[in-house]
């Protein structure tokens, strides 16, 4: 039984408008529908995700998407949601972001299958680059007014003075959308375009650049979703540190963990129907199951799971469990052994750090290291003391004599000791 794609979205908090007749041409057959993602870089981020997730359903729902790579209007900047101009590109780093883009979107999109509906990947840079500007101002520039351009939102609120005002390039823009969709429409049969709310001008743009040059019969629809807040407002996406990146290199796996594991609960209900394939029964026995006792975070662990599974491995997000266990759960010292140094630095972000030099180690007592070579205890006496109460531990072991001696073979990835004192301070100390 296939799911009928707009009731899916619409439990799921995914639509924010609707063109009228979307529905029914879905009904009607076997449809292929596009969604434009920037190149900028060569990973997406989360910020992404809720768009590839889009695509996803599509294809799940028995319909054929195409994921639009911007190669073209990725030079020129989209003036929607952005008050400065963005810094353009050229052929070899957009290529690079393609390739690195379409193997992250291949983990959650069927391309390969010979189904009907397998998904495709395409780029406008490859129909736009020929295109001259001359051929471009008579078959396209004369379709749409500088009227209806103007009467857009995203060019309005530039005009109005937010920034510094819009370039003849970034006003543009809206027209090369709009020729992506006339020329998927004709080359794709391409009838629906999906994107966030914020680029539903440039989406109509195209809806109606294809009825002004093929004809009123010609029928284009367009289908947008929420633009993703958090609870409080703040943009969702974005830490301290800046994006979450789908990609190991920027983000990694443990990090990405956190950051799901750490939304708040009126998010969690939000992100659970967004960003994972759990079913209606699924979600709401979930979200029960968290109402009944929030304090367990059963959403965020099953949510941080799901994503974390889907865009990784199970491999890595049982390795970031394993992390986080570390600092809050009873994790041994086999679990800290098995961290690569990154992640041993992220787990430990913050916690106090002192040096010593890696000559000192060998036989040095754990007494004196913590009460001497760094300043882990006041005095060899509380250190003492807290030994005997079974308050100190290295290495995530409990450490029994206070006159234990340390070598190289204590260093975890070859160049750390973890001190810890009570339940909740951690050290780091660094053998150089």
């Amino acid at each position: 039984m296939i799911k009928n794609f707009i009731e899916e979205l619409e439990w799921r908090g995914m639509i924010h408008t609707i063109m009228p007749g979307a529905k029914e041409q879905l009904e009607k057959e076997l449809t292929t529908a596009y969604l434009g993602i920037d190149p900028t870089a060569d990973s997406l981020h989360i910020g992404h995700l809720v768009g590839v997730m889009i695509l996803k359903h599509f294809q799940l729902c028995g319909h054929r998407p195409l994921a639009l790579i911007g190669g073209a209007t990725g030079m020129i900047g989209d003036p929607s949601g952005k008050s400065q101009e963005r810094n353009l590109l050229d052929e070899a780093t957009l290529r690079h972001n393609q390739e690195a883009i379409r193997a992250q979107l291949a983990k959650l999109l069927d391309f390969d299958s010979d189904a009907p509906n397998a998904a495709r990947l395409v780029n406008n840079y490859d129909w736009m680059k020929e295109f001259s500007f001359l051929d471009f101002a008579r078959d396209i520039g004369k379709c749409i007014t500088v009227n209806y351009m103007m009467a857009k939102d995203s060019v309005k609120k530039r005009f109005n003075g937010e920034g510094e005002g819009m370039s003849f390039t970034e006003f543009t823009y809206q027209l090369l959308q709009g020729y992506d969709f006339l020329h998927l429409y004709q080359t794709m049969n391409c009838k629906i375009q999906l994107g966030g709310a914020d680029q539903w001008g440039n989406i109509t743009t195209g809806t109606e650049l294809i009825r002004r040059k093929l004809g009123a019969e010609a029928e284009a629809f367009a289908i947008t979703c929420p633009l993703i807040t958090k609870a409080d407002g703040t943009k969702f996406g974005k830490t301290e540190s800046g994006n979450v990146w789908l990609d190991a290199r920027y983000t990694s796996p443990y990090k990405f963990y956190q950051f799901w594991l750490n939304v708040s609960d009126e998010d969690a209900k939000r992100y659970i129907k967004i960003f994972t394939l759990l079913d209606r029964e699924t979600i709401e026995g979930l979200i029960a199951e968290h109402d009944a006792a929030p304090h367990l975070r059963t959403l965020q662990k099953r949510l941080a799971e799901e994503i974390t599974t889907m865009i990784h491995s199970r491999e890595e997000y049982e390795k970031a469990v394993g992390a986080s266990q570390i600092l809050f759960g009873g994790a041994t010292s086999d679990a800290l052994k098995q961290l690569d140094e990154q992640t041993l630095l992220q787990v430990f972000e913050g916690v106090p750090q002192f040096r010593i030099a890696r000559a000192e180690l060998n036989g040095l007592t754990l007494i004196d290291l913590a009460a001497e070579k760094t300043q882990i205890f006041p005095s060899k006496g509380e250190c003492r003391k807290m030994v005997q109460g079974g308050g100190v531990s290295l290495n995530k072991e409990k450490v029994s004599d206070p006159q234990q001696t340390l070598s190289e073979a204590d260093l975890i990835a070859d160049k750390y000791l973890l001190v810890q004192r009570g339940k909740k301070n951690y050290y780091l100390v660094i053998a150089e």
